[in-house]
């Protein structure tokens, strides 16, 4: 869907992204975090809250949201305070979450992205860090549940977003730049099927101008092309649901990736539902400034930080530098390719051209390209001296990525591709396409281009397509504007 009005609806989205943080051991216990565990082998008496235990706060985990807003150029809170939020399921062995409520250790911030060649931002209220809870298993077969409270304590930065959001394309684009962000930074591994990146949809629809609409909240989208479908589902439904008559009555939804549908889970809860207070066991935490400045430092080189130094440094269009710093991989790839060949440009365009269209074919990462960036950079700087066309060019990738070959001239060789740079020869041939077409060069002298075009690829079909295009416009042009 795009960002403009859908049935004359406009469409009002807003995303809480539970970031799983990658610590070894849990937010307020040493239990170990480690995924795949037999079901109940990780958890402490300190995640059950058994009597006489406390919880101690990873240090670890706060360094973590330290970096996160750093990376979003948020505010990070000198002082914050953690609170019981208390709810009742059988996965909360406690009967209460520890999360942040009122003051939380992050603070505002953005995050930028493009989309359709369009800079877009989305606001960030926060980003808390809690603990999250077990997992209740549902075994259909046996027709029974269990719990497995592994996962009880694991420290979870939730970010939360002002409702920015216009679309599903922009909501799947926001989850992506936040997702590059968080494993750029190494402060969450990313991995969706694992639940290490979990994202909240709050959607609601309302007239222009019109006051925000009854949201409801799609909970654990854990796949980029799910979130889609399931938002897009939604805004229908809603808009279906106010055509009809009916009030949107605010809920927690699940998507079925099955039907294509959301289905209500449970009613929405509000904050005063969960009846937030400081937590007793935990005192404030204190971020020290030489702290955030020692994490400051420590900080590889942040993907905007590294776009602008693209195009300071390499004369890239924003758009470009944007694209090529959505992975670390891809922008080291690009770098070497672009210092080795001195054509930054060219690389640009190769790398989010054919070399990205592959990899996405090949359902792989620039880290497992057939072709390295040494071998790109050798195709490139033979483009740009004139020994290949562009079209040459692309059979030569071709043999680099099928590993017909690893020298990018020996494949020159081999297969013919060497443009002709014999102006004597190229000459000879346009003398004889001119000749043997005189309709066309009549007509090109009446003012018509096409004829031109049509002379050129004579040209290109008898030179065998090693003319180089460029050559054969300026001294076709040449012979025919002096004739």
């Amino acid at each position: 869907m795009s960002a403009k009005l859908i049935q004359g609806y406009e469409v009002v989205i807003g995303f809480e992204t539970h970031t799983q943080l990658a610590t070894k051991s849990k937010i307020f216990s040493r239990a170990s975090t480690a995924f795949g565990a037999e079901p109940n082998t990780q958890a402490c008496a300190v995640d059950l809250a058994l009597p006489g235990t406390l919880p101690v706060m990873n240090r670890e985990a706060v360094a973590c949201a330290i970096r996160l807003g750093l990376a979003l150029g948020s505010h990070i809170a000198p002082v914050s305070v953690f609170a019981r939020k208390n709810y009742f399921y059988p996965d909360l062995p406690k009967g209460y979450q520890i999360s942040q409520f009122e003051i939380p250790v992050v603070q505002g911030g953005e995050v930028s992205f493009y989309l359709d060649d369009e800079k877009k931002t989305v606001r960030l209220v926060r980003a808390h860090l809690e603990e999250d809870a077990g997992k209740s298993l549902h075994e259909d077969f046996i027709g029974q549940s269990g719990i497995d409270l592994n996962r009880a304590g694991t420290p979870l930065l939730e970010i939360v977003t002002e409702p920015d959001i216009r679309s599903s394309e922009e909501a799947v684009a926001y989850a992506k730049e936040l997702h590059k962000i968080v494993t750029w930074i190494g402060i969450c591994d990313g991995n969706m099927q694992e639940g290490s990146f979990r994202c909240d949809a709050n959607v609601s629809v309302r007239k222009p101008g019109a006051p925000l609409g009854t949201r409801r909240e799609i909970k654990n989208l854990n796949s980029f092309k799910f979130m889609q479908q399931a938002i897009d589902y939604e805004i229908r439904w809603q808009i279906e649901q106010i055509e009809d008559g009916h009030a949107i009555q605010q809920a927690t939804v699940l998507f079925d990736p099955d039907t294509g549908e959301t289905r209500a889970m449970r009613t929405k809860e509000d904050a005063a539902d969960y009846r937030y207070f400081p937590d007793p066991d935990l005192p404030p935490l204190v971020v020290a400034a030489d702290w955030i400045e020692r994490e400051r430092a420590q900080m590889a080189e942040l993907p905007r930080t590294m776009a602008a130094r693209f195009v300071a440094d390499y004369g890239l269009p924003e758009y470009d530098a944007t694209t090529l710093t959505q992975s670390k991989a891809m922008a080291a790839y690009f770098e070497a390719a672009a210092k080795a060949c001195g054509q930054a440009k060219l690389a640009s365009n190769w790398i989010m051209g054919e070399v990205s269209r592959r990899l996405n074919m090949a359902e792989i990462g620039i880290e497992q390209a057939p072709v390295s960036s040494a071998q790109l950079a050798a195709l490139i700087a033979r483009i740009a001296d004139g020994t290949i066309s562009n079209n040459a060019a692309k059979q030569v990738f071709d043999a680099l990525w099928t590993g017909e070959s690893t020298e990018v001239d020996a494949v020159i060789e081999a297969k013919g591709l060497k443009q002709m740079n014999d102006s004597g020869a190229l000459e000879k041939i346009l003398d004889e396409v001119i000749a043997a077409n005189p309709d066309n060069v009549a007509q090109f002298k009446a003012g018509k281009d096409k004829a031109f075009n049509a002379l050129v690829g004579q040209a290109m079909k008898a030179s065998k397509g090693k003319a180089n295009p460029q050559q054969v416009n300026d001294l076709l042009r040449a012979k025919l504007s002096g004739g």
